[in-house]
């Protein structure tokens, strides 16, 4: 005998069903509704659980909307043990602290967002409880195992639970293992995290991981560092006093890399002197502030004149750092980024200084306006490149006398942003190994922007929700008209669309993917990707729209409802993955931009001429690659970086004061923002777990 279950539609919000009980069912009535329940709708069914088992029933009021149920772990999985690390001995004594969840049901009439997330984080916390009462153990990881043929784990994934890999696609038949090749997905929740420790296992870094595994896990830190914290962890890193110390050398040493490039030693100590001011925690790290701390008086007037008419050759120098970029961070599958970044200015008489869309500000105002070509791959990110741009006003007689005092180069011609970021690229250093070219939509819909791009290379490139296209190639033929003047310019043969119309098209699914991880846990969005062939508008309008060629129209929604469109000429056998990835390669540039301007002083000059302005952006790229280079030096044993970009700058201020007291304090607040940060990340991922999207399974 069982329950009697409401099988009508439940629509909603979840906070419209809330509060929600885990009811624990045993015996009775309500386990045999638990039974029927998984055995009509689970995709496994159900037969009788033998050993330590827990079933809930979940309950919004009166009404029962899923079925969760916890049980004895499985003896031996590779993937599992390989990740936990332990040894066959502490795998049969510690397995007692494993449990599995075996069955997970929403009822197919229950359409709740964000139900799935919350009912596992709940199930999860309850069960730790009640097992403990009932079986006398601890639970201290929770497992779980996803058929990858069916569904992709998205709700475990959303929930903070960790893929360790996949079974080996054998299954027990009485007391034997045989193989029957339905491999599933294993996932593991840490529900304490010092469990290591508890249970003797090697801390994190040592365990013996799938290769599959460690490369997901170099890309996850290829853009953000997971924030983690234990007592050990700046010794692990290689943290000490000592190492602070030496840090003004390492700068000194970084910096003689470009001492063959200077005109004499002279010019190397004012660099010197510049990037130290970038470092530290002057409020203004313009010129006169950075040459009054870190040089005599009379040092102010030097530093000016080098930025402003220094006889060195500031290609060389942009050379010989892209040239260390690469032997840092180059990697064939990395990806060059191009943006944009506007400073605003109040003046009228700096250097191509005019009234102009100001991205910072988002509305037109008087700003000067940088093009930047940046790399990122999976060891980090940074700047390459920077131009800037000189409105067309610039090169009219009417600036010619501002042209002249701000000494802009006489043989300089207008360009646009594209062109500028076209000849960086094109001016690339060798040494710089890439496959994708990453751009916004200011640079996307210019079509000779993306003909100018190296034929080897894969473009992911952002458009307008408005830009045409047609879902299969058309013919283009002039109509017959019976009547009236026949048309002069040959139509499509079917009409294009609005790439905004795709998105709205529930023909066309959503597909929930974890792009990566962010302070905030994971980012996820939904996301439409499929085959269209790009439109080009001439004469005559949308009608006569003709066909370019066919690439991939790339569309992501956000938890904010924001819609992003790209489109990419990677071929039709690309890995559906491999585009993922490449649309977050994008954000690096943005980070990039963020780190300079917030630590590194960026937006800071007050110098007006054409030299001192690419001076001042090409000495704080410098600085920024040694800030990656540190980050990559300070990492965990499984070469996880360790530092933010601000805890950086605070250690190369505390080194550049020579202040053992100050050192100290450096250290202790790094170790406090550690902890702070790991805690409030962990926080975060609980709380936002539950409002992502889930697809149960």
């Amino acid at each position: 005998m069982t329950e009697k279950i409401d099988q009508d539609d439940l629509n909603g919000s979840l906070k419209s069903i809330l509060p929600i009980r885990l009811v624990r069912v045993d015996k009775g009535i309500e386990e045999s509704t638990w039974d029927e329940l998984v055995r009509a709708y689970h995709y496994l069914g159900y037969e009788k659980m033998i050993g330590q088992r827990i079933k809930y029933l979940a309950k919004a009021g009166d009404r029962i909307i899923a079925a969760i149920s916890y049980n004895r772990p499985v003896q031996g999985v590779a993937a599992r043990d390989n990740y936990i690390g332990w040894d066959e001995a502490q795998r049969q004594k510690n397995l007692q602290h494993v449990i599995a969840n075996n069955r997970f049901l929403i009822l197919p009439w229950i359409h709740v967002r964000y139900l799935a997330s919350y009912l596992l984080s709940k199930s999860l916390k309850q069960v730790q409880r009640d097992w403990e009462t009932s079986f006398g153990y601890q639970p201290m990881l929770a497992e779980t195992f996803v058929d990858v043929e069916k569904y992709r784990g998205t709700c475990y994934k959303a929930s903070n639970w960790i893929y360790v890999g996949e079974t080996k696609g054998f299954g027990k038949v009485g007391k034997r293992y045989t193989y029957h090749g339905n491999k599933k997905a294993v996932y593991l929740y840490e529900l304490d995290q010092a469990y290591r420790k508890k249970l003797g296992c090697p801390p994190l870094g040592a365990e013996r991981v799938d290769p599959s595994i460690q490369r997901q896990r170099e890309e996850r830190r290829m853009l953000l560092s997971i924030p983690d914290w234990d007592e050990r962890i700046l010794d692990e890193c290689g943290l000490s006093e000592e190492s602070i110390q030496e840090l003004p050398g390492r700068l000194e040493n970084y910096l003689n890399g470009y001492r063959d490039l200077c005109y004499n030693g002279n010019q190397l100590d004012l660099i010197n002197v510049f990037i130290k001011g970038l470092f530290s925690d002057l409020e203004r790290k313009s010129i006169e502030p950075i040459a009054l701390r870190y040089h005599e008086k009379t040092g102010v007037r030097n530093l000016q004149m080098f930025f402003k008419q220094g006889k060195i050759s500031q290609e060389e120098m942009i050379k010989r750092h892209q040239q260390n970029a690469a032997s840092l961070l180059a990697e064939s599958g990395g990806m060059i980024t191009v943006d944009g970044s506007d400073f605003p200015k109040k003046g009228r008489s700096s250097v191509g200084v005019a009234r102009q869309h100001c991205g910072i500000l988002g509305k037109t105002d008087n700003c000067q306006a940088g093009v930047f070509i940046g790399y990122s791959g999976n060891r980090g990110y940074t700047l390459l490149d920077r131009r800037l741009y000189m409105p067309q006003k610039w090169f009219t007689d009417d600036y010619r006398a501002r042209w002249i005092s701000r000494e802009v180069p006489n043989d300089l011609s207008f360009m646009t942003k594209n062109e500028l970021a076209s000849e960086m690229i094109r001016g690339l250093s060798e040494d710089i190994s890439y496959r994708w070219i990453g751009c916004d939509s200011a640079f996307g819909a210019d079509r000779d922007f993306l003909s100018s791009l190296p034929a080897d290379t894969y473009y992911f490139a952002d458009v307008q929700q408005r830009q045409l296209v047609f879902k299969e190639m058309p013919t283009m033929e002039i109509p017959q008209t019976k009547r009236g003047r026949a048309s002069q310019y040959p139509r499509p043969s079917i009409e294009p669309i609005r790439v905004e119309s795709i998105a709205a098209d529930d023909q066309i699914p959503w597909e929930i993917v974890i792009l990566g991880e962010g302070s905030k846990g994971p980012i996820v969005a939904k996301t439409k990707c499929l085959r269209i062939v790009r439109a080009q508008i001439e004469k005559g309008g949308k009608k006569c729209a003709e066909p370019l060629d066919e690439v991939w129209l790339y569309i992501r929604e956000y938890e904010n409802g924001r819609i992003k469109y790209s489109f990419s000429n990677a071929p039709n056998d690309i890995p559906r993955s491999e585009l993922d990835r490449a649309a977050t390669m994008r954000w690096p540039i943005e980070q990039c931009f963020n780190e300079c301007k917030s630590n590194l002083g960026m937006d800071h000059y007050e110098s007006r001429s054409w030299n001192a302005w690419h001076m001042h952006m090409l000495l704080v790229l410098i600085a920024h690659l040694f800030t990656v280079m540190l980050r990559q030096q300070y990492t965990k044993p499984d070469s996880t970086p360790v530092l933010t970009m601000p805890m950086v700058k605070t250690l190369m201020g505390a080194s550049l004061t020579k202040n053992i007291n100050q050192i100290k304090r450096s250290l202790q607040q790094i170790k406090y923002y550690l902890k702070r940060n790991a805690i409030a990340y962990n926080s975060h991922r609980k709380k936002r777990s539950i409002f992502i999207t889930i697809e149960a399974g």
